[in-house]
């Protein structure tokens, strides 16, 4: 991190009750848009970033001083918010018992040395926007990188507040062009749900918010030509055209469902779902069935037709059969309800065969008569 990123190097103690969350982490605004409480923050944190694995390293071997937390002057106050090291805050004050743990957590002991040495921590002291680069290109593309819903948010606020060219972005960060282009484009496009009140994070079915099914989800032709989605590379805060942004919220609820409606997501997970979901909707008759709320599965075996679907069935009852033929030497014992099985089949081929046959001449008749008329 150089003088020009951090605005001064010069580190000094805080007392860990002068320092706050952040409460624009990006990770923290990954499942909602509001703005969480501090505690809100600790519980979140303890809950999904490992904290506790920091408690029993400090408590251990104390606090290890060589990288000081990086914080902003909270604006009206002198408060500290922690802009890099939300996890080693939460961490000490959780050992210095300012936060309730979870019930049932037992706490490591800890010397009371080790209590007096962790009361204040090393900070120095900047402003987020210089330093955006040290803590993009760690969490986005380094050896703590955040997860993809994260690095968007962060991409997005570099980009739209700050103003930053995304390839000036990728560049600082050492990110690919591409992979910063596709998350922004993700980003805005979920904004663009929620601020037309078509879909809101909380109001979501799951408790985990799955932002990599819409990040992949519009690099499909199916999804793309269903929203008519701008490339990634224009870059623009509106990339669904508004004629196409009912069809938006239509896609974000059989991503993510709606509790509000009691409508669970017919994506249950990114593979195979979401490639089923891009082949469906590219069929008029598999999108009228979605859209009448009929399961991923139907909905495909009806944009399938049945020419197709009788095809795949034939193709793979003959697999099958050809399985259950090198099998026979040493799977048939001689059971007679295999012997019926065996019946039932040939019954089924040659019924089919007669259909096939029928429809065959069905159609040359009409041929003929249409000739005829001619």
């Amino acid at each position: 991190m150089s003088d020009s990123s951090a605005g001064t190097l010069t580190a000094r103690d805080v007392v860990v009750t002068d320092l706050l969350f952040d409460d624009r982490n990006p990770r923290l605004s990954v499942d909602s848009t509001d703005r969480p409480s501090q505690h809100e923050i600790f519980e979140l944190l303890w809950r999904d970033f490992a904290v506790d694995e920091l408690v029993s390293s400090i408590a251990a071997n104390s606090y290890f001083r060589h990288e000081p937390l990086l914080v902003e002057k909270k604006r009206g106050s002198d408060k500290l918010v922690v802009i890099e090291g939300n996890r080693r805050l939460a961490a000490l004050r959780a050992l210095l018992g300012l936060e309730a743990v979870p019930p049932g957590i037992v706490m490591p002991e800890v010397s009371p040395a080790t209590l007096e040495e962790i009361r204040e921590v090393p900070v120095i002291e900047t402003a987020r926007d210089r330093i955006w680069q040290y803590i993009g290109f760690k969490h986005v593309n380094g050896p703590q990188a955040w997860q993809s819903a994260s690095k968007a948010q962060y991409i997005g606020w570099v980009k739209n507040e700050l103003g930053v060219p995304l390839e000036d972005i990728a560049r600082q960060i050492g990110d690919r062009h591409s992979t910063v282009m596709r998350l922004y484009r993700a980003l805005m496009v979920l904004e663009q749900a929620e601020e037309r009140d078509l879909f809101q994070r909380s109001d979501r079915w799951r408790g985990h918010f799955s932002f990599s099914h819409l990040y992949t989800g519009l690099d499909y032709a199916g999804i793309q030509e269903f929203l008519q989605v701008r490339p990634a590379n224009e870059q623009t805060r509106t990339p669904v055209p508004n004629e196409n942004v009912p069809e938006l919220g239509e896609l974000c609820t059989w991503l993510y469902g709606s509790k509000s409606r009691n409508t669970p997501p017919v994506v249950v997970s990114q593979n195979p779902d979401l490639r089923i979901l891009d082949e469906v909707i590219q069929k008029p008759n598999g999108l009228a069935a979605l859209r009448q709320k009929l399961p991923l599965q139907v909905s495909r075996e009806i944009s399938k037709g049945d020419d197709r679907i009788l095809r795949e069935s034939l193709v793979a009852a003959r697999q099958a059969l050809q399985t259950a033929r090198g099998k026979v030497i040493t799977g048939f014992m001689g059971q007679t309800d295999l012997v019926q099985i065996v019946t039932d089949i040939q019954d089924l081929a040659y019924a089919i065969e007669d259909d096939m046959s029928r429809a065959r001449r069905q159609r040359q008749s009409r041929r003929d008569a249409a000739e005829d008329d001619e």
